[in-house]
């Protein structure tokens, strides 16, 4: 069964369906050339107008990457190489799909997280359902929310970004739209008939991005942010956040004594102290640049992670054994020294 799944439709929207829903639609790497060499193409494609983007299966658009598979980076010199090749061609295609010259509708129904954010983030038009469950989790294996995720969790008002980024945190509906993620929220119900009108409907038209935006509305139903568990937190969040060390961050929610402040510091010291301190270097070196000098910074950091013992201890206990109880190296944030942060970014 091919992996990636591609269809021009006579009517100028192309498709990109990731076809592997056992896997809740998991990149790899061969996933990844076969779309850059379709979007390459499509660029100067005069039948495609707009691409569809979604995931096969009613579970997920994309779980992210195959972390199985770059687990075993640590196993030989072959094996690091193809790891290393797959970041590589990661990110190329998000950046790809930010750049594209014609609009992109990304179909966000399900879960969505970490490379699944960043393939999708570029996308001109972002469309969540009620199912749909976004988060960057990967400072749970002891690695770092990754694919320019420095540019867009800065995006969130406030500290969110910065909030998101070190607890891992799954949000839903209200929250991923108030933290800028997404545009648009269609019910799940109303997804097949979205589907069918956009790729029945003529879109060799030269206003392609208003077009678009119309068939979007007649589908889409408005989010009331004020609803949103975020921005009810965020006045919280912007004074816990808004310092830039993790031991001031541990050390403010420690003199707040309710339940948020309690339950984020706990959720936060259970992650690797070397994630927690070089991604939050990360998110403030990225403050207001661009996706691409973000996903450059990313390349630097992987291939330190990829050589660092803990990312492998943390996949081990997580995805490989489930015990969900790491023995790091780095077992204190004071054991994590500014000099081995910034060697990360080397």
């Amino acid at each position: 069964m091919e992996d990636v799944l591609f269809k021009i439709h006579d009517n100028g929207i192309a498709e990109i369906i990731l076809n592997r829903p056992k896997a809740l639609n998991s990149l790899n790497t061969s996933m990844l050339l076969k779309m850059k060499e379709k979007i390459l193409a499509w660029q100067d494609d005069t039948r495609v107008s707009a691409v569809l983007l979604s995931g096969s299966g009613e579970k997920g658009f994309c779980a992210g990457g195959d972390i199985k598979k770059l687990y075993a980076a640590k196993d030989s010199d072959e094996n690091m190489k193809e790891a290393l090749e797959f970041f590589d061609i990661e990110y190329e295609v998000d950046l790809l799909v930010s750049e594209f010259n014609k609009p992109i509708v990304a179909i966000l129904d399900g879960i969505v997280m970490g490379g699944g954010v960043g393939l999708s983030y570029g996308a001109s038009h972002r469309i969540i359902t009620e199912k749909t469950k976004w988060a960057m989790p990967e400072m749970n294996i002891g690695f770092f929310p990754d694919v320019g995720a420095a540019y867009f969790l800065n995006q969130a008002p406030g500290y969110i970004g910065r909030y998101l980024a070190l607890t891992s945190e799954i949000i839903r509906g209200e929250d991923i739209v108030y933290s800028n993620a997404v545009q648009h929220y269609i019910p799940s119900d109303r997804l097949p008939q979205f589907k069918e009108t956009l790729l029945q409907a003529d879109c060799q038209v030269e206003k392609i991005y208003d077009h678009l935006d119309k068939i979007i509305q007649e589908y889409a139903e408005p989010i009331n942010q004020e609803k949103s568990n975020l921005a009810n937190l965020r006045s919280m969040i912007d004074e816990h956040f808004r310092h830039e060390s993790v031991e001031t961050i541990i050390e403010s929610l420690t003199n707040s004594t309710d339940e948020f402040s309690v339950n984020t510091k706990n959720t936060i010291l259970e992650k690797s102290p070397t994630s927690l301190k070089v991604t939050l270097a990360q998110l403030i070196k990225g403050e207001g640049q661009s996706f691409k000098t973000c996903l450059e910074t990313d390349k630097r950091i992987v291939k330190n992670f990829l050589n660092h013992a803990d990312f492998y201890e943390g996949v081990r206990s997580v995805i490989i054994d489930k015990g969900q109880n790491p023995k790091y190296q780095y077992k204190q944030l004071s054991d994590v020294s500014g000099e081995l942060v910034k060697s990360f970014f080397v």
